[in-house]
Parts: C-alpha cells; structure tokens; sequence
C-alpha cells in the first residue's frame, strides 16, 4: 500500500451526489501507540472528531465518533518508586485527555480495561508485572456490527491496524455489500492482512494530525478547564 503524507484516499469513488454518512470507530491505544513510535508526543492531544473529518472525501458527513480505550492503572506490584510514579503521571494524563473529549457531541468513549500479567524471567525467575489491554477489540467489532444492522451508516472509518478486526469486517461486507468498509492506518501501524477485507485504506500522515489537535485550554460542563499536559507541548 502506499503511504501518503496528505492521507488521500486509495479507490474510494462514489457514484452518487448523495452525502454518506460516516461513523468512526477509533482504536485509541493503536493510535497512541503509533505517534509514541513516531515520537510525536505533542500530537497526543488530538481531537478525535476533527481528525476523522480532516480524513472526509466532499461525498461525506461524519455522524458518529466512537474512541475506545482503556484507563491507564496505577502501579502494579513489585514497581519501583520510580516506575509507580510514571504510571501515575501517565494515569493523570490519559484522565485530563479523556476529559476533553468528553465534551465534544456525537462522541462516545467505550472502555475496556487492563490485567495485571506476571511475567516471569527464564533467568533469574523473577516474577514482573506489566498490563495488557482488554476488550477493545471485541467492543469495536460489536459496535460496528451493532450499527451496520441498525443501518446508522453507509461508510464505516475503522482507526487500528489490529488484524482481530478482519472477521467483524468481512462480515459486515457479507452482509451488507453496499456499505464500505475504510481501513485508516495509525503511523506505523500496518496490517496488510486487514487491508485486503476492506473496501478502501489509507494512513494517517503528521500533516493531518497537525490540523487535528485541541485547543491548549478545554472548557469542561461544569466550569472547570483541562489543559494539555505540558509533556505533550
């Protein structure tokens, strides 16, 4: 696949003048971990919403975000101080982000949740902890199936290059021919696998997220404000 800075779109063409209506379902630990790789941190404190439509042909209208993660845990047994204080940090981080988000209409945050896994060294047989993420995709594949059925959209965005995805895509597409099915890469994330079930695929270039972050300050219901974390500036 080729990869274009601008995100233009790869074999999407629509017959009809027609707006089609768009609903996202973002993978948000895929993202994340994508500009972490990149080393973009001060692209963390993305609007999801105008991101997804910044990725819009004229043809079509976002309807519907859906961003789904997992809360960051405190420290898991037997951290160090040291490493108890970064989860911490990052705990506070991910809670402010997901603050801001909330704000915005027509967006919907779906939690998993994390495990604490032992790992043990073949060496020393020491016994570490590190979290592994739950649920998310099973929630996207529910969601998008849910939504396909009720026919809430004619073009689905799904944000992850996570291969488990394939079997609710191919199912859709089985289903429902004429809704198509958009596979939108995180920086280096890549699936070739997921990309040959979709209809069309393209990858999320640094202009495009440039264009997609919030403002420093976001105003919260209840008077309060969020800032962007300064590690993220």
């Amino acid at each position: 696949m080729k990869s274009e800075q601008n995100s233009q779109f790869l074999e999407m063409k629509s017959p009809s003048p027609a707006l089609k209506r768009v609903i996202a379902y973002v993978d948000g630990f895929n993202l994340y971990f994508g500009l972490k790789e990149e080393k973009w941190r001060r692209l963390y404190w993305l609007d999801i919403a105008l991101l997804v439509k910044n990725l819009l042909k004229p043809d079509q209208i976002l309807s519907f975000t859906n961003y789904f993660t997992s809360r960051v845990r405190g420290a898991a047994p037997g951290d160090s101080a040291g490493a108890a204080a970064d989860r911490e940090a990052s705990r506070r981080r991910q809670t402010i982000f997901l603050e801001a988000l909330a704000t915005f209409p027509n967006l919907k945050i779906v939690e998993g949740h994390f495990l604490y896994k032992p790992v043990k060294c073949r060496n020393c047989k020491q016994v570490n902890y590190r979290f592994e993420e739950k649920m998310t995709d099973v929630n996207i594949a529910t969601q998008l199936l849910v939504d396909a059925y009720a026919d809430k959209f004619d073009v689905a965005f799904i944000i992850s290059a996570d291969s488990d995805l394939i079997s609710p895509v191919k199912a859709v597409r089985q289903h429902f021919p004429s809704k198509r099915i958009v596979i939108v890469f995180p920086p280096k994330r890549d699936s070739r696998a997921l990309a040959n079930v979709s209809n069309a695929c393209l990858r999320i270039g640094r202009r495009t997220l440039l264009k997609s972050l919030l403002p420093l300050v976001v105003s919260l219901p209840d008077g309060r404000t969020v800032q962007c974390p300064p590690e993220w500036r």
